[in-house]
């Protein structure tokens, strides 16, 4: 499978050559689409939330859904959602990933207009471990 690449933190010196950019944050890496696991995943959560067919109805959204992108720190006020540390066995994980540049799955999102706010379907984890490595980062998700 692809992966959606972006350049290693690297900046030119002046004789033309890569050196290492110690000041900028490692990039995150991320597979082009989420991974077929994350759908049932966001499915159980969302059946928690909503009636079964709704959770399905919106699975199925999320599946025909295209790709777009929103930054860490974004995602976090819309939804509303507590930071998780590494201490989580999960982020941990994923944050080691994320400095071994090993790829991470797309978020699944949808918007709530009863809550008025975004319900992260599948990727609480990876959203934690991307905000404590940069807040800034674009995380790609599909939405709902």
């Amino acid at each position: 499978m692809p992966l959606l690449g972006i350049d290693p933190p690297f900046a030119t010196m002046g004789n033309g050559g890569p050196t290492m950019d110690m000041n900028k944050p490692k990039q995150v890496q991320w597979f082009d689409e989420p991974e077929e696991h994350n759908y049932p995943a966001a499915r159980s959560y969302l059946s928690l939330i909503y009636p079964e067919g709704d959770a399905d109805r919106l699975v199925e959204r999320l599946r025909s859904a295209e790709m777009v992108s929103f930054k860490a720190k974004d995602i976090f006020r819309a939804s509303g959602l507590s930071l998780l540390g590494v201490s989580n066995s999960h982020v941990s994980k994923n944050d080691d990933k994320i400095q071994n540049g090993v790829s991470l799955s797309p978020l699944l999102l949808v918007r709530s207009r009863t809550r008025d706010s975004v319900i992260v379907a599948d990727g609480y984890h990876r959203l934690c471990a991307v905000y404590r490595h940069n807040e800034d980062a674009w995380i790609p998700c599909k939405i709902a």
